[in-house]
């Protein structure tokens, strides 16, 4: 029988097969952080279990932590109280935690693939939505809710009913200043914020062979986006050489060993996917949100459309323009930027701060911008002011700050006021999102570099850019 690659990892996690079609799936590696990790341990508590197995278990603060000041007590008491009580937590329950101050501290799905936690073929849970982001090294990864993060913790198990599986495919060669953060605002605005409800997605074809392994995982990360249980993408010579050499990968022969199961880890030709969908990547270009779901986007060169596209209503059409203060068949180009932000789980890595430098290296931020980069963990903050990204990034007027969720969310210090405009690099355009009456308009790191050099939304593709 041919397998797809979701059914081979699925089928040999299977632990056992429930009543009503659902099974009890095997967790490889559990993700946990301040935010919905408090009641989960108090259900333990209450219930005087034990972790399973803690070393299966990695814990990090980064949604509430402030990206200024580390050293110093967080402020918000909120914000203050739910990382002390991770580290309560986490100290009186024997889990290894990566709290403020550690050098391995970050956003939860940066510090796992770059600390080599994530590898091939595993099965990866987290409470919190874009755990999907792991699915870029070919393995399934998923948020869950709060009862279920106590259940792992728990027993190291799952009780699931096996999602359907999608595949998207996109093949060509993206054009000069077009980035994995358009190709998937792209597949999403074709396919609605609901389109992959049910489905488990993964990504095939050239354009996506050809991207990094940071850039395969902004498209993972944003699969929930279009509903999508998460996302995932066969593992290759690209995976292998990230993995290489990383703090907690496998080392010597055994990496080699562990590179020979990984190579099986592929979607047999002639498997069997309950949807398929095809894109050209030289149909993609610099992608804009306009409304407030990731499905309501359109190309930079676009205009905003004059009818709900398919799977927003009417009402929430019209809901979502007067919100964000546009009107139908209203250009977005030249629109006032006051406030940009490059970071998040979506757009934090070495690679997107490699990439905002090398744009606004010798120019300035427009005069009134507040630019603010955050980098998604301590090891990238690292790696960035060892290559002088952190001069270049001052010198043209950005903030660079110290780790976390930052703008993303509005659970920390970093939010946007309300009524303004924020390009942001993340992956949600809620309302109040960003703060209370924030206005998110999603892009890639170029696009919002642009922007806050500009002051206004521009079209990057016009200030030179090569690929």
């Amino acid at each position: 029988m041919q397998k797809t690659l979701f059914d081979k990892i699925w089928d040999a996690h299977v632990v056992t097969t429930a009543e009503g079609g659902q099974e009890v799936l095997y967790i490889d590696r559990h993700f946990i952080h301040e935010v919905t990790s408090p009641q989960a341990f108090a259900g333990l508590r209450a219930r005087s279990l034990p972790v399973f197995r803690p070393a299966q278990t990695i814990a990090t603060a980064d949604h509430n932590v402030p990206t200024k000041n580390q050293h110093l007590p967080i402020e918000e008491p909120l914000s203050r109280s739910q990382v002390e009580k991770l580290t309560e937590n986490c100290t009186e329950f024997g889990v290894e935690l990566y709290g403020l101050g550690h050098p391995y501290q970050g956003i939860v799905h940066v510090i796992g693939p770059e600390l080599g936690i994530t590898q091939p073929g595993q099965t990866i849970v987290c409470g919190d939505s874009h755990t999907s982001t792991h699915g870029a090294f070919g393995n399934i990864a998923f948020g869950i809710g709060t009862s279920q993060v106590e259940q792992v913790l728990a027993t190291q198990c799952l009780l699931l009913k096996k999602p359907k599986r999608m595949r998207i495919t996109v093949d060509g060669r993206l054009a000069p200043g077009v980035l994995s953060k358009d190709i998937i605002l792209y597949i999403i605005a074709q396919l609605s914020a609901a389109g992959g409800t049910g489905y488990f997605v993964e990504y095939a074809g050239s354009a996506i062979r050809a991207l990094s392994m940071e850039a395969r995982m902004t498209i993972c990360n944003m699969s929930i986006e279009m509903g999508a249980r998460g996302g995932l993408i066969a593992p290759d010579e690209t995976t292998f050489d990230y993995l290489r050499g990383r703090a907690f990968a496998p080392q010597g022969a055994a990496f080699e060993a562990a590179v020979e199961q990984w190579r099986e880890l592929y979607s047999d030709p002639g498997a069997s996917f309950d949807q398929e969908y095809q894109f050209r990547a030289e149909d993609i270009a610099p992608m804009l949100t306009y409304g407030t779901n990731p499905g309501m986007g359109i190309r930079i060169s676009e205009v905003i459309p004059t009818a709900p596209t398919p799977g927003d209503s009417v009402a929430s059409f019209s809901k979502s323009l007067e919100y964000m203060g546009f009107d139908p068949g209203e250009s977005m180009l030249g629109k006032p930027v006051r406030y940009v932000f490059i970071g998040s789980c979506t757009n934090s890595r070495i690679e997107d701060l490699r990439l905002v430098a090398q744009f606004v290296q010798g120019k300035q931020k427009a005069a009134g911008v507040s630019a603010m980069i955050v980098p998604g963990s301590q090891q990238v903050a690292k790696q960035a002011q060892a290559e002088g990204l952190d001069k270049i990034f001052a010198a043209a007027g950005f903030d660079f700050r110290e780790p976390g969720c930052s703008a993303c969310l509005g659970m920390n210090e970093d939010k946007v006021p309300a009524g303004e405009y924020c390009v942001s690099t993340s992956n949600r355009n809620f309302e109040g999102r960003q703060g209370p009456g924030a206005r998110t308009i999603l892009a890639s790191p170029l696009t919002a570099a642009a922007a806050a050099v500009a002051g206004e939304i521009v079209d990057v593709r016009n200030w030179g850019i090569e690929n």
